[in-house]
């Protein structure tokens, strides 16, 4: 015998020993260099020099609940369905032929009328029965103080009677805000020393709602981001008989660098100032600071309390844990805007082949369920319900 093997001899077996043993075994196992079988005793199967090596002794393998499609979709944890979607319209009344906007390729503004009817048509005939109406209004209508925003013969009111005429269970969203008929290009009225007035503001945006909700609007969409204005809402539209009508509140809305295709869509970017007015040229003062993400649970506590039925995220994929964090903060169904600056950085690269567009869509769509949005409004409506049907 050895040294070693006589320091071992009289002693009863220690406990644990067998497992050391095997712990070291297996070490060595790990550490063994892998070696390829020799030609004729090739593996079949795998390419040849693929290395042979003891299995690891795994009791949990993930990958075998990956194991085929079919496995792979019974247990899917996030679904996405058409359902599932808001299809937002640009309406306009300039002539009768669409017109293109060149940052949304794809995109149009839609004539009023049959064109209208005709788009939303194709939408419910793949399950998208939800959309949210944006009217372009033309500039002669545009004021500092943006009455046509509750004008009950408006564009934005007609449309709703037009598609609730025309699709009785079509779900119809609104927006409630000033900047597509103010003329300074703010969500609110602008004082000559440049501030955006909030209490002034809300008492036109009852207004706006009221009147969107006497046009046949399901849900109003307050996404103008001024204080207290869900509560004065929802107080106004109970006033007048409208009990039923939800709330979809934009809760968390950042002062974002997506939205610039939305704004070259209705024209609705802020305006330089005058000698005598000055005009933010950003929405900084009442959209939500992009760093910010604790100051998404004040909003969120606050619409709730107010009297809000939807919450919303804006932008979509940027702000995914904001979305997450209104999932868990509170039981309110929550939304999240697939913003213009996102669908147009996807056409770009898919144009240019740098992306499968499919794909990455269904991607995109997939992690806005994953992170916990119940709604997705996405210019990307159609075409993700006809991918998700299997077309082409």
């Amino acid at each position: 015998m050895n040294a070693t093997q006589l320091r071992g001899v009289g002693r009863a077996p220690c406990k644990g020993c067998h497992r050391r043993r095997l712990v070291i075994r297996n070490i060595a196992e790990a550490i063994r260099p892998a070696v390829a079988l020799k030609n004729g005793n090739a593996r079949v199967g795998v390419p040849e020099g693929t290395p042979v090596v003891t299995p690891q002794d795994l009791p949990s393998r993930p990958r075998r609940n990956r194991r085929s499609e079919t496995f792979r979709s019974a247990i899917r944890e996030s679904i996405v369905s058409p359902a599932n979607f808001i299809l937002p319209i640009f309406v306009h009344e300039e002539g009768s032929n669409n017109i293109p906007i060149a940052s949304m390729p794809g995109i149009y503004r839609l004539a009023f009328g049959k064109n209208v009817i005709n788009y939303v048509a194709e939408a419910r005939s793949y399950g998208v029965n939800q959309v949210v109406v944006f009217p372009k209004t033309p500039d002669h209508l545009k004021t500092p103080t943006a009455e046509e925003a509750f004008n009950p013969n408006g564009l934005s009111q007609r449309t709703i009677r037009l598609l609730k005429d025309s699709f009785p269970d079509l779900e119809v969203y609104t927006d409630v805000a000033l900047d597509p008929y103010n003329s300074d290009g703010h969500d609110g009225i602008v004082s000559d020393a440049g501030v955006i007035l909030n209490d002034e503001t809300i008492e036109y945006l009852c207004r706006q709602a009221v009147s969107q909700a006497e046009a046949g609007a399901d849900v109003v969409s307050p996404s103008d981001m001024m204080d207290g204005r869900v509560g004065a809402i929802r107080r106004a539209l109970d006033r007048e008989g409208f009990t039923n009508v939800s709330i979809m509140s934009y809760t968390a809305k950042y002062a974002s660098a997506y939205y610039g295709p939305f704004r070259d869509a209705l024209a609705s970017a802020p305006k330089p100032g005058q000698a005598h007015r000055r005009i933010p040229p950003n929405k900084k003062t009442y959209q939500m600071d992009p760093a910010n993400y604790r100051e998404a649970v004040r909003e969120a506590k606050a619409d709730e309390a107010e009297g809000a039925d939807i919450m919303m995220v804006k932008p979509g994929m940027p702000y995914l844990d904001v979305v997450r964090l209104l999932r868990e903060t509170s039981p309110l169904p929550v939304a999240v805007y697939h913003v213009s600056g996102e669908y147009a950085m996807l056409k770009a690269a898919a144009e240019r082949g740098w992306l499968n567009e499919k794909d990455a869509v269904l991607e995109a769509m997939t992690s806005f369920r994953r992170a916990g949005a119940d709604l997705i409004l996405t210019y990307y409506g159609i075409e993700a319900s006809k991918w998700l049907a299997g077309e082409k």
